[in-house]
């Protein structure tokens, strides 16, 4: 076994145990769990040609980055659908320091902001760098796993006080373990070094985000 063969293992390993962890409802039951990612078939690319060459058609699994490290149409939907995710939380997030009458609830939203901005820029480079759009008209977003509804959002912003922070705790608990859903998928399938240490650092991040806002429990 090669040691990135045994790193990968052990990332997959983490994320699943957070999974199974932190994936039940609060009646104690477990979430359906979301399509897995890597049963994704290949998809056809066109990658432009140097200067009076033809452009290539080929598989996505076969593309290689500017700086040589292969990727597939799993790491691309997962780095595509995670910043419409990334900024969903961010955007809730933003509404606490107004809003919440809970001390832990305002720095804890304070912290997913700080956190997850880097982030999705980073995700931003990454498509960048591979001449690949920010979204797909393919991705259902509102279909992502702990993605909440426009109406659950413009309830939440319109809510005060202790109302806000209970709403934000299961809002953004829910929104965390759809995310450490999607980390699970692009690690079990996807093939890009670089963005299975991102996805797994990902991975723990909102794990123990989850167990804060499981100890602020507001009244």
């Amino acid at each position: 076994m090669t040691k990135r063969h045994a790193w990968a293992l052990v990332a997959v390993a983490a994320v699943v145990a957070a999974v199974v962890l932190f994936g039940r409802s609060g009646d104690g039951s477990t979430a359906t769990p979301a399509p897995a990612a890597s049963s994704a078939p290949p998809v056809r690319v066109v990658l432009p040609g140097r200067p009076g060459e033809s452009a290539a058609v080929t598989d996505s699994d076969n593309v290689r980055a500017p700086d040589g490290s292969t990727y597939n149409a799993i790491d691309t939907a997962f780095v595509q659908m995670m910043i419409a995710h990334h900024t969903q939380a961010i955007a809730m997030a933003d509404l606490a320091p107004s809003r919440a009458a809970d001390a832990g609830v305002r720095a804890l939203a304070q912290r997913i902001s700080a956190a997850q901005a880097p982030e999705a820029a980073w995700l931003r480079a990454w498509l960048t760098a591979r001449n690949l759009p920010e979204s797909d008209p393919a991705h259902d977003h509102a279909a992502m796993p702990g993605m909440q509804t426009p109406e659950d959002v413009a309830l939440l912003a319109a809510t005060r006080g202790a109302a806000f922070d209970r709403r934000f705790v299961t809002m953004m608990t829910a929104h965390h373990r759809g995310a450490l859903q999607m980390a699970g998928d692009v690690l079990k399938g996807g093939t890009d070094q670089s963005l299975q240490q991102t996805a797994n650092e990902m991975a723990v991040e909102q794990g123990s985000e989850i167990r804060r806002l499981a100890q602020l429990n507001p009244q």
